[in-house]
Parts: structure tokens; sequence; C-alpha cells
């Protein structure tokens, strides 16, 4: 059965690739908490696989408006993050990836100069876009952690979460300068996604 969007009544599965270190579990307790402050029901959490640093790590969330009563791994997403782009040569990370899905990549480099111009001709185009999270965590908070600007740019491509509930739940994590700097760092996120898209809808 297909799986709708939130606006639909039917839950919205997000499914997050990384490496140990990079705040991927954490990505997905925020983007809960960013579905939870705009009065959603929203679950977060973990594989069960080795999370030291450098080792792939997939974590997930599920956002509904209404009560989610599933628990299983998230095997055919509505959307990834992919906060590492070595991954994409490691294992399959779009696997059971929708074809109207969204696809959001932490790198400098567009779908085609990462060798993957077959899969952007088969997937809806205003859905792909890439971002240089990890420079702009280095630019406003001063580590490569890009899992906050990430956060930013999924509510730019998606429209599943707004900004202001991403900075409100940085700040109710974060406190004082890193709380800001992320907060930069993902709004200035989203500003490049939504100009990358209107690239592609102009084009």
């Amino acid at each position: 059965m297909r799986t709708r969007l939130v606006g639909e009544r039917e839950v919205f599965q997000v499914r997050i690739h990384g490496r140990g270190g990079q705040g991927v579990v954490t990505a997905t307790e925020m983007l809960s908490i960013a579905a939870f402050d705009e009065g959603r029901h929203a679950q977060a959490f973990p594989s069960f696989g080795s999370e030291r640093t450098g080792a792939p790590v997939v974590a997930f969330c599920r956002i509904d408006d209404k009560e989610i009563r599933l628990r299983e791994p998230i095997m055919e997403p509505d959307a990834l993050i992919i906060q590492d782009p070595t991954l994409l040569h490691q294992i399959d990370c779009f696997a059971g990836l929708k074809t109207d899905g969204y696809v959001l990549i932490n790198t400098n480099k567009s779908f085609a100069e990462l060798g993957l111009a077959d899969f952007l001709a088969a997937h809806r185009a205003e859905r792909l876009c890439t971002v240089s999270a990890t420079d702009l965590a280095l630019k406003h908070v001063g580590r490569p952690l890009p899992n906050m600007p990430l956060l930013g740019g999924f509510a730019a491509i998606s429209g599943v979460i707004q900004l202001e509930s991403v900075c409100k739940a940085i700040r109710e994590k974060f406190a004082g300068k890193v709380a800001e700097g992320n907060v930069a760092a993902a709004t200035e996120a989203y500003e490049r996604v939504r100009e990358a898209l209107e690239g592609v809808s102009h084009a």
C-alpha cells in the first residue's frame, strides 16, 4: 500500500543514513521534536547496529496526524537524508524509496556528478537536491556536523515540517551560541535548497 503525505492523513516516513559521530540519531530526534511542536505525532529511533565513529548508521522518523503504532524499521521511505555521500558506494541507501520520494544529500556535487544521472532520470527532479551541509556547519558552528543544516534543507525540499519548527527544536536542544549557530546553518541550508529547487522548476 502506498504511503501518502501527512496532509492526506497517512504516516510520512524518513530514513537518515550517515556515519557514527555525525549526529544521525540526534537528527531524527530533532525532526520528531519539530513535528511535535507542530501538534503532530512523531516517532524516532535508530537501527541496532554499530554506532562507533565512522561506521554506517541508520535512523528512522515517522510523522503523522494521528497516533503511530508501527515500530519496525522503515523499509519504504517517503524521504531519505544522506549525511555522508561516501555511503552511496558502500550500501544501498536508496533501497525501498518510492519513485515520488524526496532525497537530500550532504554534498557540494550534483546528482550527475555523484554518478546518479540514471537515478535522477527515474525520479522527480524537484524532489532531489544536494546541499553542502558540512560546510555550513563549519561556517556557523565550527564543527563538521551536517545534521542540523540538513533538517533545514529537508524542511525546504519536503514541506513536511516548517523551518520555524526546526529552529524551535534546535533552541530546545541547545543553548547560546551553539543554538544560534545551528539555527543559522539550518536557515542557510533551507534557503539554498529553495533556490536550487526554484532553478529546477524553471528549467
